[in-house]
């Protein structure tokens, strides 16, 4: 007789989640799955999914504008939220379907409830006592506000999905991928965006002249950015909001939006019941397994804080599963992970920045900007594109890719293969480039632009 119901329970119906208990049980184990709000989790539901349907929009009225200069006429009509929502909202549900389907499909037991810790091996699932020899924790992360006075007011990135009109006025807080997306998402719906973030340039952690070029984009676009600022209180003035800046001038709006962060969503899960620990910011601790405190729970994705994509959730969460029941041990690997942020214009990055190659040693660093060929004609401001290469000068090996311009993310793909192939810089130069694109500039940039790093100690 078994002495669990389950041999994998997995908490949390997201991308990590879905993919390590469909695997799990495709290599025979019995497997059970809890979800409380909605398969798929954060990426298809209220993430990169429905924010890349809403990008598209978007990038559909700029087309739009930009037709005149090559000779099409174009009757401006307007832009209707409604019925970009009802369409965003019907190919969310459609995958939603998918994924629970998927895990009927793999033989796996699905609970549409919260789960909670009793101990170790023992969860309560949506009120019914469930067991399992090994426990998975994959509950994703969720986003929170900054803590100043007012901040009710205030949107998530949630919210924006529930809007049923785009704000005139918008003002975003943040710097991070999710604020300068919804910045452009909006300023390209019509809305007129305000940008609040404490640093002097967006994006912290991405390449140096990466965030020089989007600073500039976002300028040229019409998104007045603020920066070195730090958000104080947010206050209602009748129908609008009115949002105090330390050291700055207020700013009204008719909505704001606080991408300032986000948190693992551990908070009542009871894990000090099984005894696994987290850290001061709330994240799961796990070693290079992905195994918790407790020795028969592991913990992946956003919930871990480690490497929050969900490309890196599904990569992981299938490893896991090869490795507890496929017998065939292994681990994602969370080097030269390729990303994009899906900007106005956009940029797509795999590997090492300048600043962090250079730490290593010297590098040789190619960059290349230029105007792309279909904004030579449409004359639109903001739309240079920047490409680099970071190269190790004693090896050649590429180190590093960074573009921001049209295409970067689906250009990044493939440049993400050479990278992480290890390839050189004579690899690169080898390779016939496809004209005319922006993507044979990667193969085209043969000028040394600087050096940069240190000296081994040795020399």
């Amino acid at each position: 007789m078994t002495a669990y119901d389950f041999d994998l329970f997995v908490i949390g119906g997201g991308s990590a989640g879905v993919r390590c208990g469909r695997i799990a049980a495709t290599h025979g184990a019995r497997v059970g799955i809890a979800e409380e709000r909605f398969w798929g989790g954060t990426c298809v539901n209220v993430g990169c999914v429905p924010k890349k349907i809403m990008v598209n929009a978007a990038e559909y009225g700029q087309w739009a504008e930009d037709a005149a200069a090559f000779g099409w006429t174009v009757q401006k009509t307007g832009f209707d939220l409604s019925v970009l929502a009802a369409a965003r909202d019907a190919e969310v549900a459609r995958l939603n379907g998918i994924y629970g389907r998927l895990l009927a499909g793999a033989g796996c037991t699905v609970f549409d409830a919260r789960a909670t810790f009793i101990d170790a091996h023992t969860l309560d699932v949506g009120g019914r006592r469930v067991t399992a020899e090994k426990i998975v924790v994959a509950v994703g992360g969720r986003a929170v506000r900054p803590g100043i006075p007012g901040d009710e007011l205030g949107m998530l990135s949630d919210d924006v999905f529930n809007l049923k009109q785009v704000p005139r006025r918008l003002t975003v807080i943040g710097s991070g991928y999710i604020a300068l997306e919804f910045a452009c998402v909006f300023r390209g719906l019509g809305a007129e965006v305000d940008l609040v973030y404490r640093a002097d340039l967006p994006l912290r952690g991405f390449d140096h002249d990466i965030r020089v070029a989007l600073k500039d984009a976002l300028d040229a676009q019409g998104i007045r950015q603020h920066c070195g600022h730090h958000p104080a209180r947010l206050d209602r003035q009748g129908d609008h909001l009115r949002l105090s800046i330390l050291g700055g001038d207020a700013i009204e709006a008719d909505a704001v939006l606080f991408a300032t962060g986000r948190v693992p969503h551990t908070h009542g899960l009871h894990l000090d019941a099984a005894g696994v620990m987290c850290t001061e910011k709330g994240a799961i601790e796990v070693d290079e397994e992905h195994r918790t405190t407790a020795p028969n729970i592991w913990a992946i994705g956003d919930v871990t804080d480690k490497l929050n994509l969900t490309p890196m959730a599904t990569a992981v969460g299938h490893a896991l599963a090869d490795t507890l029941f496929g017998k065939n041990p292994r681990r994602a690997s969370y080097l030269n992970v390729p990303t994009a942020v899906f900007t106005s214009p956009p940029i797509g990055t795999v590997g090492m920045t300048e600043a962090d190659a250079a730490l290593l040693g010297p590098v040789d660093v190619y960059v290349a900007s230029f105007t792309p060929m279909r904004h030579t004609i449409s004359k639109r401001p903001g739309r240079k594109s920047l490409m680099k290469l970071v190269v190790c000068q004693e090896t050649q090996r590429v180190l590093g890719a960074h573009m921001l311009g049209e295409d970067s993310a689906e250009i990044m793909q493939g440049i993400g293969i050479a990278v992480a192939a290890g390839l050189t810089k004579q690899d690169f130069d080898r390779t016939i480039g496809i004209h005319p694109t922006a993507a044979e500039e990667f193969v085209t940039m043969r000028t040394r632009t600087r050096e940069a790093g240190i000296r081994a100690a040795a020399e």
